[in-house]
């Protein structure tokens, strides 16, 4: 990002080198983007501030080949990037919206109600890869086949995932797909990516001079060419975790082997906590704890305590200097599901640079909280 801003911090489309360097950067992370999605092509990577902003940026090109009487699927599951842009549109469409439910028993989505909430009227089917509360993962692949046989477009909200788990958009078969660098270690950035000829065929809200070429046409006005910078580097990060050469590997084989190795290390983790918190007297784990399906979930950990609320947990974490999130963290949908809309719970996020003597550090701090006199 420092590089960017010294060697090329200029508008794209010039002569002058600094110019040329800012072009030569961001098709470079387009590219790079593109092979950290399994994208066709650098051309189906639009980047923008953020997921929430990319998605309320395309609902509404979506929302012109919507009219009264198409449905819309939602899930009970997901952050609000990916309902309240779908929810806008639909009452600016007339369109109707069916939802998949939670599961508040197993923090699945009840996919076994797919054959009844998707219809032929069904025009758009929205559902998150990975829970950011529950840190469920969730079948989207066979989510989107199920879509497919309608006729529906999938938008998959991967933010979650994104951090934890290789992506392959190719294999999934979906329509689009939004995540944001920042929870993959990089800058405050967002990326969607979409099947380069809807992205064709979509009207996107633009200025004149942006044109019809993509990726350009839906990425409005003059980018955070540093950010982008920033995302590159963070892909590039997660592919040095492999070990392997970068002259002899390619950047997808070397993502593969470094996502791989996240895996295993942070699978350990999650298990870990998972099991320190369910030896907490007072404390309940809202997701899946089963240690045989350990691979059906991210390390995205949130619980609730008897005897303490959740902001008051964190805020006491905090002067301790342990970061954790408390509320609904944006994820409206599930925390009303489980009747906890109101407090939400404490969300713990792992990733592959914290260790075992941390999740341990936080799980004494947290008996010490609970253990307080006077807590009711």
């Amino acid at each position: 990002m420092t590089n960017c801003l010294i060697s090329a911090n200029a508008n794209l489309g010039g002569y002058f080198k600094t110019s040329v360097a800012a072009d030569r950067l961001m098709d470079e992370a387009h590219a790079a983007a593109a092979t950290f999605l399994g994208a066709k092509s650098a051309r189906e990577i639009i980047f923008g501030q953020n997921s929430t902003s990319l998605t309320l940026h395309i609902s509404r090109s979506i929302a012109r080949t919507l009219s009264a009487g198409d449905e819309i699927v939602l899930s009970r599951m997901d952050h609000d990037c990916n309902v309240a842009p779908w929810l806008m549109i639909a009452k600016d469409t007339g369109a109707t919206v069916r939802w998949l439910e939670l599961d508040t028993d197993d923090f699945t989505l009840q996919t076994d109600s797919l054959e009844t909430v998707i219809s032929e009227k069904t025009k758009l089917v929205a559902v998150g890869y990975s829970s950011n509360v529950l840190g469920t993962i969730n079948d989207v692949k066979a989510i989107t086949q199920h879509a497919h046989s309608v006729g529906a477009l999938v938008f998959i909200d991967a933010v979650q995932l994104a951090p934890h788990r290789l992506i392959d958009v190719q294999d999934l078969g979906c329509d689009f797909l939004i995540c944001s660098p920042y929870k993959f270690y990089g800058p405050h950035q967002g990326i969607l990516w979409g099947k380069e000829e809807l992205l064709r065929d979509l009207i996107a809200y633009r200025v004149r001079p942006a044109g019809e070429a993509l990726p350009s046409k839906f990425e409005t006005g003059t980018l955070s060419h540093e950010s982008i910078a920033g995302t590159h580097a963070a892909i590039d990060h997660i592919a040095n975790l492999s070990g392997l050469d970068s002259v002899s590997s390619s950047l997808r084989d070397r993502l593969i082997a470094g996502f791989a190795v996240m895996e295993e290390y942070e699978n350990a983790m999650t298990l870990h906590l998972i099991n320190e918190l369910q030896e907490t007297e007072g404390v309940t784990v809202l997701g899946i704890t089963n240690p045989n399906r350990i691979a059906e979930r991210v390390p995205t950990v949130s619980f609730v305590a008897n005897s303490m609320t959740p902001q008051d947990i964190a805020k006491q974490l905090a002067d301790k200097n342990i970061f954790v999130w408390s509320g609904h963290n944006y994820g409206i949908e599930p925390y009303r599901a489980l009747s906890r809309e109101d407090e939400g719970g404490v969300r713990v996020g792992l990733a592959h640079y914290n260790t075992v003597a941390e999740i341990d550090d936080f799980i004494k701090a947290l008996r010490d909280l609970l253990d307080q006199p006077n807590k009711n």
